[in-house]
C-alpha cells in the first residue's frame, strides 16, 4: 500500500487518513520518487548505516533534538518525523548531539531540504535548573535520567552547529523553547530581558505552536523550488527582517526590544498584545523592532481537524525508545502506556505555557481512533493491562467547543472558564464518559486510569462524570491541581475559587465510599506565585492542616518565557490591568513560602517560625491543635540548621594561603616543627601565640 501525495499543507495529515491502518507498509512515495526502505514501523534512522538499510543514500530532512529519540506519539520528534515520513520524505534523527563541534550534524551528510531544530519537549533552562536556580539532579528525557546531554539554551547551539556543518541549508527552529522565545522575553535564569531567539540562533524561520501542518508545508514548498524567504507568508511562522527589508503592511507593532528592555510598562504592554493575538480566527500579524532589524510573527496555525488528529496518532509508531538505548528513559517509563485524546486548553492559566503553545481551541481525536490505539496496545506482550492515562493537557476538555462559532471567530477572551465559565462554552461530558466506558471494556484491558489534569470547575457541572471517574478510573490516588487557596492569588493564576476544589473533594470522597474504595486526593500547590505573599501561604498551610494534607512534592513558581505570570514577576504588574502585583523575589521569602507548604516537616521548623514571626502570627507557634509548629524546635530542625551552617562555612577561610608547588605538607614533619608552625600567626615574620 502506498501513501497519497499531499497537496494541501493546511490540513496535510487529514489526507493521510485513508492510509492509516495496522497493515501500513513502508513503500513511501512523494512526487514519483522510488519506494525505498523496510517496514515503516521501524524507528526513523539515527545513523547513516540505519538509513542505508532503508535504501537511502541521502536524507531530505534531518531533525536535531535535545531529547532522547522515543518513537511514541507523546514526543514531538516522533510525531513530526512520522508525519513527514508518511508524506514521502526521508527523515533522520540526531538526538542529543555533542554541541561542542558540528561533527554530529554531518552524520547523514547534507540534508536535501532543511535542518529541523528543537531543544526538546521542554525549554532547556527549565529542564536544567530548579526554581532556586540550582542544577537538577536528573533529566527525565535522557537515557538513565543523566544530566549534561544537552546545553543551556539548546536551540541556539544546535542552530549554530547546523550552519557550520552545511552552509546554505535552511535551518528551521521549533518546539517549546523556540516558540516561547520568538519575541523579546524575560529570562529568569539570567534575570534579563533577552532578544528574540531569531536574533541569536540565526535560524531562518521559527515555527511556533504545534508543527505538523507547518512542517509538511515547509517540505512541500522547498521541494517545489521555493526559497526559505518565500515561506514567510506561512501561518505559525516567525522570521527576521534585515534593515533594508520592508515590514508587512498588515502587521501591527508592539514595543521594541529596546523599549521593553528599558521600561517595564512597555514590557507589560507587549505581553498584553501578544496574548490578545493568539486566536487563529482573528489574530493579526505583529512585529517588534530589534535595533535595525525586525522580528515578524505571523498569525497562528489553524486548529487541525478530527480526521487530521486521527491520522497523526494512527501512524505506525513503535511506541518504544530507539533500540540503540540501553538505559531506561524516565519520561518514557511514565507515559509508555498512556493515550493522548486531545490537545489545547482554554483554561488560560497565567503560569502555564500550554495555551500559548497548543492554543485555546480543543482539538480531539475520534472515539474510534482512541479505542483502536488501546486495542493495539493490548497486542503487546509487555502490556500489563493498565492504561496509565487517557487525557491530554486537561482530561475532561475532550470534545468541548464554543457553541457559537461566529462568536469564537471574533473572541479575544483569555480564558473560557475564568473568572467564570463562559455561557457559550459547551461543557457536555458525555463524549469523554462514553470514551472511558468503552475503553475499559476492551478485551485485555484491566484498568484505564485518568492521570491528566482535571478542571474541577468543569467537572462540577457533570455529577455523572465524577461518579464514573471515581468508580472506575482512579488508581488509589487522584492528582489534582488547585494550586492555591488564597482568592487574590487564584485570580492572578486564572484558577477557579477554592470552593470548586472543596466541592470536588467532598463528592470524590462520598463516591469513593459509595463504591467501597479507599482512594485519596493528592493536591498540587504552587509557592511564590505572583500575588502570593507570606500571609497567603499561611492561609494555605492552615487549609492543609485542617484537611490533613501533607504534600510530598512542592512546586515553586518558575517564570517561563512568554507566560503572563512571568510578566507579572518581572514587571510587578498585571499586563492587562497594569495594576501592581505583589512578587516574592527574595530567595529568603521564597524559601519561607516553600517551607510553609510543608510546615509539618521538622527540618522546616526555623523557616516556618521566621515566616510566622515576619507577619505577626506567632499565635500559630505552640502546642495547641490550631498551631502550625510546636513552641520548641524538634531535634531534626536543630540538626538541619547545624548541617546548613557547616555547608555554608565549609572550605578555605579568607586568610588561608594556598600551598605553593613543592612546599612541604604542613601535616607532616617532626613534632617540634609542627608545634612551631602551629604557634605562628598568619603574618610571615611574626612569632608568638596565634
Amino acid at each position: 500500500m502506498q501513501l497519497p501525495v499531499i497537496n494541501d499543507p493546511i490540513d496535510a495529515a487529514a489526507a493521510l487518513a485513508p492510509a492509516m491502518s495496522r497493515d501500513y507498509l513502508s513503500n513511501l512515495t512523494a512526487g514519483g520518487r522510488t519506494p525505498t526502505g523496510p517496514l515503516a514501523a521501524d524507528p526513523l534512522p539515527m545513523t547513516m548505516k540505519e538509513a542505508r538499510k532503508r535504501g537511502w543514500n541521502e536524507l531530505d530532512i534531518v531533525f536535531v533534538t535535545g531529547d532522547a529519540y522515543i518513537d511514541h506519539p507523546s514526543f514531538a520528534m516522533a510525531i513530526l518525523g512520522r508525519v513527514l515520513e508518511a508524506a514521502g520524505y526521508r527523515v533522520g534523527i540526531i538526538s542529543q548531539p555533542d554541541w561542542r563541534n558540528c561533527d554530529a550534524w554531518k552524520e547523514f551528510g547534507r540534508p536535501r531540504l532543511f535542518f529541523g531544530i528543537s531543544a526538546g519537549n521542554m525549554d532547556s533552562m527549565i529542564n536544567h535548573y530548579t526554581a532556586n536556580k540550582k542544577v537538577r539532579n536528573d533529566d527525565a528525557y535522557s537515557p538513565g535520567g543523566r544530566i549534561g546531554l544537552r546545553p543551556d539554551r539548546a536551540t541556539l547551539s544546535y542552530c549554530q552547529r547546523a550552519r557550520e556543518a552545511y552552509k546554505g541549508v535552511p535551518v528551521i527552529a521549533g518546539g517549546v523553547e523556540a516558540s516561547l522565545r520568538r519575541l523579546a522575553h524575560y529570562d529568569y535564569w539570567s534575570d534579563k530581558v533577552k532578544r528574540s531567539i531569531l536574533m541569536d540562533s540565526k535560524a531562518d524561520l521559527v515555527g511556533f505552536g504545534m508543527g505538523e501542518n507547518a512542517i509538511v508545508e515547509i517540505a512541500r514548498r522547498l521541494e517545489a523550488g521555493e526559497s526559505v524567504k518565500d515561506l514567510r507568508d506561512m501561518r505559525g511562522a516567525a522570521y527576521l527582517l534585515g534593515a533594508s527589508e520592508s515590514i508587512p503592511d498588515d502587521a501591527m507593532e508592539i514595543p521594541s526590544y529596546e523599549a521593553v528592555l528599558g521600561n517595564k510598562l512597555d514590557f507589560a504592554e507587549a505581553t498584553r498584545i501578544i496574548h490578545n493575538e493568539t486566536n487563529p480566527h482573528n489574530a493579526r500579524k505583529i512585529f517588534q523592532r530589534h535595533g535595525t532589524q525586525t522580528v515578524v510573527c505571523n498569525v497562528p496555525q489553524m486548529p487541525i481537524s478530527e480526521a487530521a488528529m486521527d491520522a497523526i496518532y494512527g501512524l505506525p509508531y513503535t511506541r518504544q525508545p530507539h533500540p540503540s538505548y540501553t538505559e531506561k528513559i524516565p519520561a518514557y517509563e511514565m507515559i509508555k502506556n498512556s493515550v493522548t485524546i486531545m490537545r489545547g486548553c482554554f483554561g488560560g492559566c497565567t503560569f502555564c505555557s500550554i495555551t500559548a503553545h497548543q492554543g485555546r481551541i480543543i482539538q480531539s481525536r475520534s472515539k474510534q481512533s482512541v479505542l483502536t490505539e488501546i486495542t493495539k496496545m493490548t497486542e503487546d506482550k509487555s502490556f500489563t493491562g493498565v492504561v496509565s492515562d487517557i487525557g491530554g493537557p486537561t482530561a475532561n476538555m475532550y470534545h468541548m467547543q464554543c457553541t457559537k462559532p461566529e462568536v469564537e471567530a471574533v473572541c479575544r477572551r483569555q480564558s473560557c472558564v475564568h473568572p467564570k465559565i463562559c455561557k457559550l462554552l459547551g461543557v457536555d461530558h458525555t463524549p469523554v464518559i462514553e470514551l472511558m466506558r468503552e475503553a475499559r471494556a476492551i478485551p485485555g484491558v484491566k484498568k484505564v486510569l485518568v492521570a491528566s489534569g482535571i478542571r474541577m470547575d468543569l467537572a462540577r457541572t457533570s455529577p455523572e462524570y465524577l461518579k464514573e471517574l471515581t468508580a472506575h478510573h482512579v488508581g488509589g490516588k487522584l492528582k489534582v491541581a488547585p494550586e492555591h487557596v488564597d482568592a487574590g492569588t487564584l485570580n492572578k493564576m486564572r484558577k477557579p475559587k477554592n470552593d470548586d476544589f472543596e466541592h470536588f473533594t467532598e463528592v470524590f470522597n462520598q463516591e469513593s465510599e459509595r463504591v467501597g474504595k479507599k482512594q485519596f486526593i493528592v493536591p498540587y500547590f504552587i509557592a511564590s506565585h505572583p500575588g502570593s505573599d507570606v500571609s497567603a501561604m499561611i492561609e494555605l498551610a492552615l487549609f492543609l492542616k485542617r484537611n490533613g494534607y501533607k504534600p510530598d512534592a512542592v512546586q515553586d513558581f518558575i517564570p517561563a518565557p512568554l507566560d503572563v505570570a512571568t510578566t507579572m514577576y518581572y514587571t510587578e504588574m498585571d499586563p492587562f490591568t497594569k495594576k501592581p502585583v505583589y512578587i516574592a523575589k527574595a530567595m529568603k521569602e521564597r524559601k519561607m513560602q516553600r517551607a510553609l507548604m510543608q510546615f509539618f516537616k521538622p527540618e522546616n521548623y526555623f523557616e516556618v517560625r521566621e515566616a510566622l514571626r515576619s507577619v505577626g502570627r506567632m499565635d500559630l507557634v505552640g502546642d495547641g491543635c490550631e498551631c502550625l509548629i510546636p513552641s520548641k524546635p524538634p531535634k531534626e530542625a536543630q540538626h538541619r540548621r547545624r548541617e546548613d551552617a557547616n555547608k555554608r562555612f565549609r572550605g578555605d577561610y579568607v586568610h588561608t594561603i594556598p600551598k605553593a608547588d613543592g612546599a612541604p605538607d604542613k601535616k607532616k614533619g617532626s613534632v617540634k616543627e609542627r608545634r612551631e608552625r602551629k604557634s605562628t600567626g598568619y603574618r610571615p615574620k611574626r612569632g608568638g601565640a596565634q
